[in-house]
């Protein structure tokens, strides 16, 4: 039988709040709130993985396939208080970006309950993947929103994996 690679999809899913600005005030959102699953991973944990029987050692290539941002809340808000967003995966002291998304507020994602697909990026993550631990770390600018908003990002990774 030949060394065929394989592929799965691995998911990653995140909430974070944007707090609400004074009222009736436009306050400059400068670090978007981060993500608190996306710190810290280590892929061996990851269920997608576990499931696949597949150790982050084993893994060849890893792609971003997708990433998107859910307003979850309030129904009636939309992406009009951000301009840019970018995804980065980090490990130590190395960083890549692998997604982005600029313009934002002029996309006219209305409400209710408006989902931003991000332009994912050519990156190979899997030196990141394999790391001890890893991150993604979300940066935005904007203006902050009238009302708390909840978010979800959702990445899903395109992994290869060589079967010997």
């Amino acid at each position: 039988m030949a060394c065929a690679p394989t592929a799965f999809h691995a998911e990653l899913k995140g909430e974070t709040t944007v707090p609400a600005g004074p009222p009736g005030v436009i306050t400059v959102l400068n670090a978007f709130p981060a993500i608190a699953s996306f710190a810290g991973l280590d892929f061996n944990q990851n269920q997608d993985f576990k499931n696949q029987g597949i150790a982050k050692d084993e893994v060849s290539s890893v792609r971003v396939k997708s990433v998107e941002l859910r307003l979850l809340s309030p129904s009636d808000a939309d992406f009009g208080f951000l301009d840019t967003l970018e995804f980065y995966a980090k490990a130590g002291d190395q960083e890549e970006r692998f997604a982005h998304r600029q313009d934002i507020s002029r996309l006219g994602l209305s409400a209710p309950n408006p989902v931003l697909r991000m332009e994912a990026e050519d990156a190979e993550l899997q030196p990141f993947i394999a790391a001890p631990s890893m991150s993604i770390i979300v940066r935005g600018k904007g203006r902050m929103p009238e009302q708390e908003v909840r978010l979800q990002a959702v990445v899903v990774l395109d992994v290869m994996v060589n079967l010997f």
